[in-house]
C-alpha cells in the first residue's frame, strides 16, 4: 500500500499498542489502574467529548458494563467498557458512529474506536461455543472466549471482502446502485473472498456476478478495518478486459443500476447522487481516482 493512498483511510490509522503480550493483566486489574483511561461503547455509538474526540474516563471512575482491553501508548493503558441502555440514559454527552465520525477522530481515536467496536461486534454475536452450544467464558483482556465444557479457545474473526473501482479504456468509473439502498446512492462494486479464492480471483467473480462485465489485472490499493460487524475491506483497481463489451448488466439482484463516470460528469452529477461517506475505503478509492476529494453529498 502506497503511503499516499494510505493517508486516505480514516480507519487504518493508530497510534496505540495492541499490547498483545499485556492482555493477561486481569481486567479488573486494568479498572483499577488511575492512568488507565476507558471509552464508552454503546451499539456502534461511542460517547464523545466536548472537543469532539472521544470521551476518554479515568478507569476508576468509567460505569458498569463489560470491558475490553485495547492497548497502551506507553502512558495510559487504554480500555472499552460496552455499556447497555441504563448507563447511556444516566449519561449527559453526544453519543455518536464511527461510520458519521471515523475520518473526523485523531489518529489515537479514530484507531482505538475501531478496535473496541470489532471487538465487542464479535462477543455480541460468539457468546455461545460452536463445538458444544456451551456459554464462552471471556478471557485474555477480551481478546479469547473459552469453552469451558471442551476448553477450546475461540478468537476474534475478520471476514475478508474485496472492494474494486472499475475502469474502462476510456479511465472511466463504474460505480453501481445497491438494492438495498435508497434511490441514487452509488459506489463501487464489492463482495465477500469465498472460501478457498485468491483475492484477485474474487475480484474477478464478483464484477462478473454483479455486473456482467469480464475485469483483468487486478492492482492491489490497500486496505480497511470495516466493523460493521466484522469486514476486512481489501481495495482494488480492474480494467475491462481488452476488447470486451463495457456496457456492463446489473444482476437485478444486489446491483440495480451501473453508471460510467468520468471525472467531469461525476463531478456534475454531485447534485444527484450519494457517494459512499468520507470514513470509508469506498471514498477513498473513488478519490484516488479523482485526484482530490469529491464534493457534495455522502450517504
Amino acid at each position: 500500500m502506497s503511503a499516499r493512498f494510505g493517508s486516505r483511510l480514516p480507519l487504518s490509522r493508530s497510534t496505540v499498542d495492541r499490547d498483545g503480550a499485556g492482555r493477561g493483566v486481569p481486567l479488573a486489574e486494568r479498572l483499577a489502574d488511575p492512568a488507565a483511561r476507558v471509552l464508552l461503547l454503546h451499539g456502534e455509538r461511542a460517547l464523545l467529548g466536548p472537543d469532539g474526540g472521544l470521551a476518554l474516563l479515568a478507569a476508576p471512575d468509567a460505569p458498569a458494563g463489560m470491558p475490553l482491553y485495547l492497548g497502551h501508548d506507553g502512558e495510559h493503558p487504554y480500555l472499552a467498557v460496552v455499556v447497555d441502555d441504563e448507563v447511556v440514559a444516566g449519561l449527559d454527552g453526544e453519543w455518536e458512529s464511527l461510520r458519521r465520525i471515523g475520518d473526523r477522530l485523531p489518529d489515537r481515536d479514530a484507531g482505538l474506536f475501531t478496535e473496541a467496536l470489532a471487538l465487542a461486534n464479535w462477543h455480541a454475536v460468539h457468546g455461545f461455543s460452536p463445538r458444544s452450544g456451551a456459554a464462552s467464558e471471556v478471557t485474555l483482556g477480551g481478546w479469547v472466549r473459552v469453552d469451558p465444557t471442551t476448553g477450546a479457545e475461540l478468537f476474534p474473526r475478520t471476514d475478508p471482502a474485496i472492494i474494486v473501482a472499475v475502469l474502462d479504456a476510456d479511465d472511466r468509473l463504474l460505480l453501481g446502485s445497491n438494492a438495498s439502498w435508497e434511490a441514487n446512492r452509488f459506489s463501487l462494486l464489492a463482495g465477500f473472498v469465498e472460501p478457498g479464492e485468491s483475492l484477485e480471483a474474487a475480484v474477478i467473480r464478483e464484477v462478473g456476478e454483479e455486473a456482467g462485465l469480464e475485469v483483468v489485472d487486478p492492482e492491489y490499493l490497500g486496505s480497511q478495518p470495516w466493523p460493521f460487524p466484522a469486514s476486512l475491506m481489501l481495495g482494488f483497481i480492474a480494467h475491462v478486459a481488452p476488447g470486451a463489451d463495457p456496457a456492463g448488466r446489473p444482476d437485478g439482484e444486489e446491483i440495480l443500476e451501473l453508471r460510467w463516470f468520468t471525472r467531469e460528469e461525476l463531478a456534475a452529477a454531485r447534485d444527484e447522487i450519494g457517494l459512499p461517506g468520507r470514513s470509508s475505503i469506498a471514498r477513498a478509492i473513488i478519490e484516488h481516482w479523482y485526484g482530490g476529494p469529491v464534493g457534495g453529498a455522502d450517504r
